[in-house]
């Protein structure tokens, strides 16, 4: 009977080699694991004589940062593999292409990316991309508007959030992105130079209850098929190119979600500069970058989107005047507030930030970490006076200037 072995690199060399359509009989294959997250194990394969390579990851039936004690289902991967071929059929160009999928072993074959470099490791480095922000606007504007009621029917989107149903995975959101960071859960850890700003966040009620209110919208809102973990270590670059991988938390929820983590993750870079840059000069005119990247992502998604709107239709009151911008003020407000929730969750909970975590000094890692806390909190609270994007931006600079 077939079941699930956990792989190493010999044994996931001895799959691929099963993988006939993949390699030429000739093939002389090697494997590197080259993993570095916390749920999976990847390995890239690789031909010595004609360069050919593919990545194999595998779940994980538990995380590596808890104890075996905390099972997950390995059932993820099978949603990871059909997500990405969902996201590769509507924006062929940004999503690495799936070869083969198998639901025992828990592991999905797909397109390597050798040339492409993590996102975050190049914001920390300072690099620029300039076609970054239109490519990812338009994977936003195309995997969250033609999922969505908008697009499919009625029938069609009910079918796909069966589908798509990942409880396990959502869990690990609602509490560690939602409920944790605000009590003195075991889960959390934090830099103690912190703790007097971390049990301010606890006592703070009016915080509390406006998280509180974009949990349940979490929970409650299934507007598209989101990424569902989309932050700068889910997308890999090059200079005319952007891919985005990872999607094993996807599911039906709310759109502004993927929006607002990715916001989240690219202001951690902005704050997490003062630790990583000691010209003042370059340090500035490099966050500047980032808050534009931040204006322009927003910008070519509703470009993106409202092109979408206009050719892809499939409700009918989207033609009541005023419901497209109905619709993208609330996205741009539930971005605003899932993005402070993220920055808060990585400082706070127990999947820190490696942009704030590789900070050696531990005072300068303190002094970012506070920066990151008061942005956050001013994103929550502040998110319905928002009204551009421009609004988030300031918002940033300004809550970073007064600590």
């Amino acid at each position: 009977m077939l079941e699930y072995v956990q792989l190493n690199e010999y044994k996931a060399l001895m799959y691929a080699r099963k993988l006939k359509h993949l390699f030429p009989a000739e093939a002389h294959l090697c494997c590197t694991e080259i993993g570095e997250g916390n749920l999976n194990l990847v390995f890239r394969i690789a031909d010595k004589l004609s360069g050919q390579s593919i990545i194999i990851k595998q779940a994980l039936p538990y995380p590596r940062v808890a104890p075996e004690s905390w099972p997950l289902t390995l059932n993820r991967s099978q949603i990871e593999g059909q997500a990405l071929k969902v996201q590769h059929t509507l924006c062929p160009d940004r999503v690495p292409k799936v070869h083969h999928s198998d639901p025992i072993m828990a592991l999905t074959v797909m397109e390597d990316l050798p040339n492409h470099m993590i996102l975050r490791k190049e914001l920390l480095a300072r690099k620029r991309y300039l076609h970054f922000a239109s490519q990812i606007g338009a994977f936003l504007a195309g995997t969250l508007f033609l999922t969505s009621d908008f697009s499919l029917t009625s029938q069609q989107k009910k079918q796909q959030m069966v589908q798509f149903t990942n409880p396990d995975m959502c869990k690990i959101s609602e509490d560690l992105i939602f409920s944790d960071p605000y009590f003195d859960a075991e889960t959390n850890r934090f830099n103690p130079l912190i703790e007097d700003t971390v049990k301010e966040i606890w006592q703070h009620d009016p915080l509390l209850l406006e998280v509180a209110k974009l949990k349940h919208h979490f929970l409650t809102h299934s507007q598209a098929l989101i990424h569902g973990d989309l932050h700068t270590d889910s997308i890999m670059v090059t200079e005319k190119d952007t891919k985005v991988i990872d999607p094993e938390f996807s599911f039906y929820g709310p759109a502004g979600f993927d929006i607002g983590t990715l916001f989240g993750s690219l202001l951690l870079s902005y704050v997490s500069q003062a630790g990583h840059c000691a010209d003042l000069r370059e340090r500035n005119d490099y966050q500047k970058y980032l808050l534009a990247t931040v204006e322009e992502i927003w910008g070519h998604f509703t470009e993106q989107y409202e092109d979408l709107w206009g050719k892809c239709v499939n409700e009918r009151t989207t033609a009541i005047p005023g419901t497209l911008d109905h619709v993208l003020h609330e996205l741009l407000e539930d971005a605003c507030g899932f993005a402070g929730c993220i920055m808060i969750s990585r400082v706070i909970g127990l999947v820190r930030a490696a942009d704030l975590e590789s900070i050696k000094d531990p005072n300068l890692r303190a002094a970012c970490e506070r920066m990151a806390l008061n942005i956050g909190q001013k994103l929550i609270l502040e998110r319905k006076q928002i009204r551009t994007v421009g609004d988030i931006t300031s918002t940033a600079m300004l809550a970073a200037d007064m600590i």
